[in-house]
């Protein structure tokens, strides 16, 4: 019987030089690796954000947001620097800009009562197609959760 792997996202703090952090997420555990690492372990399915900041003499040189699904087995899933063995990418914004409309999103959606981490997987596709192309986020409501929450009982009975 194939057992299910989990997924290894690395975290790190290094003052005015790196911040990877999970902006949401719920980790079975995170191990310390020392005083500037850490490693937050995820069962298959769980989705989280991973927030990366590096900085440099002349400020910041690198904002990135991930959001990331743990593959099920037998998932298609990619190779993600600090991620192991690897992940589902929902969605992904570079540079400061998009990472701070990311932010907001997800702050309208935590405001609104809803777990940015049980939000539908498809909302995140759709934020991260709609970076891509220039266009204004969709807005995660209450009846689209509801709707995503009916599917997921639909296919679970």
């Amino acid at each position: 019987m194939h057992m299910p792997s989990q997924m290894h996202v690395s975290l790190a703090f290094v003052e005015h030089r790196v911040n990877v952090w999970l902006r949401f997420g719920k980790p079975v555990r995170e191990r310390v690796l020392d005083r500037w690492r850490r490693v937050a372990v995820f069962e298959p399915g769980a989705v989280c954000c991973r927030v990366k900041w590096i900085g440099n003499d002349y400020g910041t040189a690198l904002w990135q947001l991930m959001v990331l699904q743990a593959p099920m087995p037998f998932d298609d899933a990619q190779r993600v620097a600090g991620v192991a063995p690897s992940a589902q990418i929902l969605l992904r914004a570079d540079g400061e800009q998009q990472v701070k409309a990311v932010f907001e999103a997800i702050g309208a959606i935590e405001a609104s009562g809803i777990d940015p981490c049980a939000a539908a997987v498809a909302f995140w596709r759709m934020v991260g197609n709609r970076l891509a192309a220039r266009q204004p986020l969709p807005t995660y409501t209450a009846e689209r959760h509801a709707a995503h929450l009916a599917g997921y009982a639909l296919r679970s009975s």
